[in-house]
Order: structure tokens, then C-alpha cells, then sequence
């Protein structure tokens, strides 16, 4: 749950990019949420989607992948499948207490804390272009 008023000018901007991210997840809205990752998460999935096609005999250039999660399409649509098989977004939307960690210019971080448990997540946002991004990879690469 995001708190309900942004204590400075661009912290809502901070938490309504990352639950759109969420929420796309939640609603297998793929492409757009492609678009709120920040591109080190974007070239992780890629090199980790390629990886995994290498495995099985499949070679795809990594233009072909990145196309295909812009779309939304097959390679994406897997890819999300298995993602969202470990981790359940709902949690973070509606069982989770949101609430602003460090912010600077181009870089902030959102505490998460579920219900459950004693632990909060540091969820890593970066600007790019303009636009807060999810750094999914960036957060959770450790963990992978």
C-alpha cells in the first residue's frame, strides 16, 4: 500500500512508477510493464532469457528478445509466467506497508514492509529519460 500523501515534491511520481510496475504484473500488461524497469533489468532479463534458450539449443539475438518483451509476445509471456509462478505482486499492492527510504536526484529507494514479515525490502528506483524506473534487477539480483 503506498502512503497516502508524498512528503516531498516527486516522491508520488517515485511510488506511482513503481506500483504501476506492479500492478502491470498483476495484470499481465507485459509491454508496459517492460517499459518501467530500468534498462540494467531490461539487459539482465535478455542475457538471462538467451542464456536459457542457449541451453535448450535455441539461438536468439538479443535484439530478437528485447522485441519480443516489448510486445509482450511468447519469450515474454514465458519469462513473466515463471517470474509471477515465485513472486505474487499482490503482496507488495496489498499486503505490504510502502514508505519512502532515501531519495536523490536520479536515484531513491522505497522501503516495503509485508505484513508477514520482519523484514523490509529496499525497492531500488532510478531515473532514466526523464521517467522513475523499477530497478528489478538492481533490487533483487543478489536473490536471483
Amino acid at each position: 500500500m503506498k502512503p497516502q500523501a508524498a512528503e516531498t515534491h516527486g516522491t508520488e511520481d517515485i511510488l506511482n512508477a513503481a506500483e504501476s510496475v506492479f500492478q502491470n504484473m498483476s495484470k499481465a500488461a507485459y509491454p508496459t510493464l517492460w517499459s518501467g524497469l530500468t534498462a540494467q533489468s531490461r539487459k539482465s532479463i535478455i542475457r538471462n532469457v538467451r542464456k536459457a534458450l542457449g541451453k535448450v539449443g535455441l539461438d536468439y539475438a538479443e535484439e530478437r528478445i528485447r522485441a519480443d518483451f516489448e510486445r509482450g509476445e511468447e519469450l515474454a509471456r514465458g519469462y513473466w509466467t515463471g517470474y509471477l509462478s515465485q513472486f505474487d505482486p499482490k503482496t507488495v499492492l496489498e499486503e505490504s506497508k510502502w514508505s519512502m527510504g532515501e531519495v536523490k536526484k536520479d536515484k531513491a529507494e522505497i522501503v516495503i514492509r509485508y505484513k508477514k514479515s520482519g523484514q523490509d525490502a529496499i525497492l531500488k528506483m532510478f531515473r532514466e529519460g526523464g521517467a522513475w524506473k523499477v530497478g528489478l534487477h538492481e533490487t533483487f539480483s543478489a536473490r536471483q
